[in-house]
């Protein structure tokens, strides 16, 4: 769900900055960037479902048969502060890692500046504030 709309985003920043940078083939930048968050995303989740597994199998958690005959292992995983911002990493690594990996393609063969914080993140700012403004103008027209 999240992957969902931070490549939503992903799309819409990309035809913005193609459509800024007067690029020929929007399109194709658009769904470029947005297989290539998806790949990453999902290369990252695989990963972290192998670290998560090796883990578990290291620390010799004991596996038991639950209720309805599930096996279950650790179940007290991601408990306190520490198992809450494991989780958040977790969760949110692949989302980040695919923006970025997003983020310096357009930089450097879509717009072909030089890579630097600035230009990584140019133009997010301008996109949430068309969004803003677009929900504004659907509201007036009724």
């Amino acid at each position: 769900m999240i992957g969902g709309i931070f490549m939503i985003f992903v799309a819409i920043w990309i035809y913005q900055s193609a459509t800024r940078a007067k690029v020929n083939n929007m399109l194709y930048w658009v769904a470029g960037s947005a297989v290539l968050f998806f790949v990453v995303q999902f290369l990252l989740v695989e990963f972290d479902i192998t670290l998560l597994e090796s883990l578990r199998s290291s620390e010799g958690g004991a596996v038991y048969e639950g209720e309805n005959g599930a096996d279950r292992k650790n179940e007290g995983d991601f408990q306190g502060f520490g198992g809450v911002l494991e989780s958040l990493f977790f969760e949110l690594m692949p989302q980040i890692a695919g923006f970025l990996a997003v983020a310096v393609i357009r930089n450097r063969f879509m717009l072909k500046e030089p890579l630097n914080i600035t230009n990584l993140f140019s133009g997010l700012k301008e996109m949430f504030s068309s969004i803003k403004n677009s929900f504004k103008a659907s509201a007036t027209q009724e």
